[in-house]
């Protein structure tokens, strides 16, 4: 059946469109993300609630020419599908197919390749004052921001640049009390606050106007103290006052689901030639009545889709069956051993805090929540003020565990560095999330970490290579008290070890042999570093079917290294490999050898780890085969090492 849909291949193809049929394409998009992410999975409720927004927008600019700037890609589905690519979403976070975010490479329309929140408005403003200096066309620049990353601090300072410099932008307010989780803090109850009372707004008009209108002499007195008399009807009413104060003009509250109120408000604020804000309120989840009907608990769960989890508009039958594979239990998360354990140790020791920068599931702390609320923080979408914050408590004697991933602990480095490290302060930074984590691609992959952080003074860096061994290193963590640690852990399940009902803690900066090679002829050492060591006990068993015997360590930690470990490995066997799923430039591989460069042991390294480009999306599976992290090519590449110095002997 034809649809006007089915007949967008580009954003320019909606101008013609009047309201009513641009609020039936609206609902259309609405029907094609919830069938095809109902199926193949991906970001559902966030793009369910900005339906009428990328619509109203296209209908009115101009893209690419006009510039729409998306904070973060998980609410630019609609975007996707009105600019050309509504025939690939089914391809959408799978390997090879369509960027999760919006990505540069993909498409002329997405201006940005943004993966992080609260970046928007900067961009925006960016693009806008080089325009306005006579670099490329001068244009209209619209950001799509959602609330929740109005908590992040990047977004403010763009707020405040705009103000300054008069930068006429619009930002469209996505506002429907959500990120991901529901959103903290005072700017989350003042946008809630004008969100649910949008008569505010219209009442503080028919005051103006009726106080003007008053027989005289007091309406000609009203009139006459005009622009004061008006600010302080904007100060008693406030829906915008924030703004305001900073030199930009608000509209709102806008139905962000009525596609001729959002259309005319657009208009408006494109006109203004100012920096102006249309705050409109949506429902995360819109057309999908178990998010939309759920409450916050409803848009939580729905943030993203499983495979398969609707069918034919609704959620599909569940299957009760456990997981298990031939009788066996599941294996736990690593999120979840991690989350558990935390609330053990805030049971051990009440000084033990736990800190969230709005991913209070993501990083397991939904556990401590749950358990223990006021030993658990959630500070936003503001991971430089989540540093801070545990740098603040740190002082005062509390162990403060900032539980961020590995991705979005980057944008706090310099906190780390200058707050937290250079005070030598005991904070423990738990970084899930730690490598290739899969369908988010390369805005999310956890692949700098041990090289951003090994390079600065007083911190520890350990990692697990089991579910088992993150338990004793949250303790090792907790119990140390000369300054900073950093845990690594990565995504998914860990590999079944029993986890340990009381940890121990670890000699800091020490290492362990697994295997010892036996048997005569050539020997190699394998020294892994968190996922790494799995993958070199799964080469090593390779290797000993090709008559190459093969020893492997856990190094545990990539500062302080073990130092007498490595001399150890590295003199008694002919080949040192390091495996570690991290960049190698400046990473664990790179320790090892700037340890081994302090001896007089002339060994030959091979270094194991991820390469110097950005890795794409799609299953972890397939992304460790095309960088070579397998234990199949591990073996490979020690069996060419091997073969090469033979021929060189």
């Amino acid at each position: 059946m034809s649809t006007l849909l089915s007949r967008i291949e580009r954003p320019q193809d909606l101008h013609g469109l009047t309201d009513d049929e641009l609020q039936l394409v609206s609902q259309e998009v609405r029907e094609h993300i919830i069938d095809t992410v109902g199926e193949i999975g991906g970001h559902f409720g966030a793009n369910l609630g900005t339906c009428e927004i990328a619509v109203a927008l296209h209908s009115l600019l101009d893209s690419p020419h006009d510039k729409i700037v998306w904070d973060v890609g998980h609410q630019a589905y609609p975007h996707k599908i009105l600019t050309g690519r509504r025939d690939q979403l089914l391809t959408i976070r799978h390997y090879e197919g369509l960027a999760p975010f919006c990505a540069r490479h993909e498409s002329e329309h997405d201006i940005v390749g943004a993966g992080h929140a609260s970046t928007a408005i900067g961009y925006a403003v960016g693009i806008k004052e080089a325009m306005r200096r006579g670099h490329g066309e001068d244009r209209r620049v619209v950001a799509v921001v959602g609330d929740g990353a109005m908590t992040g601090g990047v977004a403010f300072e763009a707020v405040h640049q705009a103000g300054g410099l008069g930068t006429p932008i619009v930002v469209l307010l996505n506002d429907n009390g959500m990120s991901i989780a529901p959103n903290v803090g005072a700017l989350s109850r003042y946008f809630n606050r004008v969100r649910l009372n949008p008569k505010l707004w219209h009442a503080r008009e028919d005051l103006e106007g009726g106080l003007m209108k008053l027989p005289p002499p007091l309406g000609a007195a009203f009139e006459k103290l005009g622009p004061q008399f008006k600010e302080s009807i904007k100060a008693f009413w406030a829906p915008g006052l924030w703004w305001e104060e900073l030199d930009w003009a608000y509209m709102g509250v806008i139905d962000g689901h009525d596609v001729r109120v959002l259309r005319r408000a657009l208009r408006e604020a494109l006109a203004a030639e100012r920096p102006v804000v249309v705050h409109c309120a949506t429902v995360k989840g819109k057309g999908f009545a178990p998010a939309e009907e759920g409450g916050l608990e409803g848009m939580e769960k729905w943030h993203a889709a499983k495979p398969k989890s609707i069918s034919g508009g609704v959620p599909a039958v569940v299957s009760k069956a456990t997981g298990a594979t031939n009788g066996a239990a599941p294996r736990p998360q690593y999120t979840n051993v991690f989350g558990e354990a935390l609330v053990r140790e805030c049971r051990r020791d009440d000084r033990v805090l736990g800190i969230t920068a709005a991913m209070n599931s993501g990083t397991g702390l939904n556990i401590l929540q749950r358990e223990l609320p006021d030993r658990y923080f959630d500070v936003g979408i503001a991971e430089q003020q989540a540093v801070l914050f545990a740098a603040g408590l740190a002082l005062q004697g509390a162990k403060p565990v900032a539980a961020i991933y590995s991705t979005f602990l980057q944008r706090a480095f310099d906190q780390i560095v200058h707050d937290v490290c250079l005070q030598k302060l005991n904070v423990v930074f738990a970084m899930d999330r730690a490598g290739l984590v899969g369908d988010d691609g390369p805005t999310h992959h956890g692949a700098f970490d041990i090289a951003y952080l090994r390079c600065l003074p007083n911190i520890v860096l350990m990692a697990p290579r089991d579910e088992a061994m993150l338990v004793h290193m949250l303790h090792t963590a907790l119990v140390y008290d000369d300054g900073p640690v950093a845990l690594r852990y990565p995504r998914g399940e860990g590999l079944g070890v029993p986890v340990p009902e009381r940890p121990r803690a670890l000699p800091i900066g020490t290492g362990e042999i697994l295997r010892e090679a036996d048997g005569g002829g050539v020997h190699v050492a394998l020294l892994g570093y968190g996922s790494g060591v799995a993958k070199a006990l799964d080469a090593a068993d390779l290797l000993a079917a090709g008559g190459i015997a093969a020893t492997v360590a856990d190094a545990r930690f990539a500062k302080p290294i073990d130092a007498a470990l490595v001399a150890q490995l590295a003199a008694e066997h002919e080949l040192l490999v390091t495996v570690e799923e991290g960049v190698l430039a400046g990473g664990f591989g790179t320790a090892v050898w700037e340890a081994l460069s302090e001896t007089p042991i002339d060994t030959r390294i091979l270094r194991v780890g991820l390469p110097d480009r950005y890795v794409t999306h799609g299953a972890p599976a397939l992304l460790h085969a095309e960088v070579g992290f397998t234990a199949e090519r591990i073996a490979e590449r020690i069996e060419a090492a091997v073969a090469e110095r033979s021929q060189v002997a």
